[in-house]
């Protein structure tokens, strides 16, 4: 990232967390006024979107307030990377292509440990692995970096696809505080609600 463009990443953290006002982010938020459907762009669209063939409204306010995300947060949440994946991932990028000893050589890492990091990079699809000849004879992996447009792609969709099952998480928990009123229920509110998503979680194991 740039000097310029930390910069900016500073100053919309800090403006993210002192007022509500979302009309000048790198984003957009649309929602429709007819049912319950709301989008999220990475730019306002031209003419904007479209609900049941009726303009959805752009939503410029917050009426919560939003901690703004940590990089390392949101890729630890959303595709179980640490600091040190990102670190590897981005020694690959920026030096590659690199065999697991050369990123050994560069980072503060033990090698077991970058191996691992580095397959899971690859399953990951932020990194690709091929085989290099040796001049002795056989050969050696390396790693090195996807397409950026391709991985600017991939990691947006796969972050989708996670926040849409966060989403999904939050809507059910809404679902199930209006059951809870709608209900007659002997338990209180806050044992009914962890009953049921911690019997949720367990359903997944």
């Amino acid at each position: 990232m740039s000097h310029k463009n930390s910069e900016e990443a500073m100053a919309f953290r800090s403006q993210m967390g002192e007022n509500s006002d979302i009309s000048d982010r790198p984003y957009a938020i649309y929602r429709c006024t007819d049912c319950r459907n709301v989008v999220l762009s990475m730019q306002d669209c031209e003419g904007g979107m479209t609900c049941h063939d009726e303009p959805m409204e752009r939503v410029t306010e917050t009426t919560m307030d939003i901690e703004p995300p940590d990089i390392r947060e949101v890729l630890l949440d959303a595709f179980g990377l640490p600091k040190a994946g990102l670190d590897i991932c981005l020694c690959v990028i920026g030096e590659g292509p690199l065999s697991p000893a050369e990123v050994a050589a560069e980072l503060d890492y033990d090698e077991s440990t970058i191996r691992s990091y580095l397959n899971e990079l690859v399953d990951l699809g932020l990194l690709q692995k091929s085989q290099l000849n040796r001049e002795g004879g056989g050969f050696v992996s390396v790693f090195h970096s996807v397409d950026l447009d391709e991985m600017r792609r991939e990691t947006l969709t796969g972050f989708y696809a996670w926040a849409g099952e966060a989403a999904a998480l939050i809507e059910e928990a809404n679902l199930t505080k209006a059951e809870y009123l709608d209900a007659d229920h002997e338990e209180s509110l806050d044992t009914v609600f962890w009953e049921e998503f911690d019997g949720a979680r367990a359903d997944d194991q």
